[in-house]
C-alpha cells in the first residue's frame, strides 16, 4: 500500500498554487502526513533584459520580504482544506526550482505537490517551467495540479 508521511506544497501564493495547497492538505489529513508548505524566494530581481543593469538591494530589502513571506505562510492554508497530522513552513532562497528539489530531498518528502500555471507557446518557452523541472529532478513523486480555466463570458 502507498502511504505518504511527508507531503510538500510550494507556494508562490497565487491563485494556482491555492488549488495545489488544497489538494495537499486533503491528502495530508486522507493519509495522516505531515504537511510542508514552503515559499522560494530569490535575490534577484529582475528589472529589465540586461543582468548587468540590476541594483543591488541593501540586505534589509531581503529581511523584510523574508519576513512577510512567512507572516503569509502562517495563514495560507484554510481549515476547510483539511487538516494534516503536523504543519511545518519554510522560506528557501534560491532559483524555484532547485530551492524546492533540494527541500524535498533534504526532507526526506514521499510527494510534492505542485501547481501548474499553464503557460503555453511563447510565454513557455521564454519563462520556461518550474513545475516542468521539478517532475524531472524531485526524489519522489510528484503530482501536479493545473487550474481550471477562467470562464470567459
Amino acid at each position: 500500500m502507498i502511504t505518504f508521511r511527508r507531503i510538500l506544497a510550494p507556494t508562490d501564493f497565487s491563485a494556482h498554487s491555492h488549488e495545489a495547497l488544497r489538494h495537499a492538505c486533503g491528502l495530508a489529513e486522507r493519509f495522516g502526513a505531515e504537511l510542508h508548505v514552503i515559499h522560494v524566494l530569490s535575490e534577484i530581481i529582475p528589472t529589465g533584459p540586461d543582468p548587468l543593469l540590476m541594483p543591488v538591494m541593501p540586505p534589509q530589502f531581503y529581511a523584510q520580504d523574508e519576513e512577510r513571506a512567512k507572516e503569509a505562510l502562517k495563514t495560507v492554508l484554510r481549515p476547510e482544506w483539511g487538516t494534516p497530522a503536523g504543519l511545518i513552513t519554510a522560506v528557501c532562497w534560491g532559483a524555484p526550482a532547485e530551492a524546492i528539489v533540494d527541500y524535498a530531498a533534504g526532507s526526506a518528502i514521499d510527494l510534492l505537490v505542485i501547481a501548474t500555471h499553464g503557460r503555453t507557446g511563447l510565454s513557455h518557452i521564454l519563462l520556461g517551467s518550474v513545475a516542468e523541472r521539478i517532475v524531472r529532478e524531485a526524489p519522489c513523486p510528484v503530482l501536479t495540479i493545473r487550474s481550471a480555466p477562467a470562464a470567459t463570458a
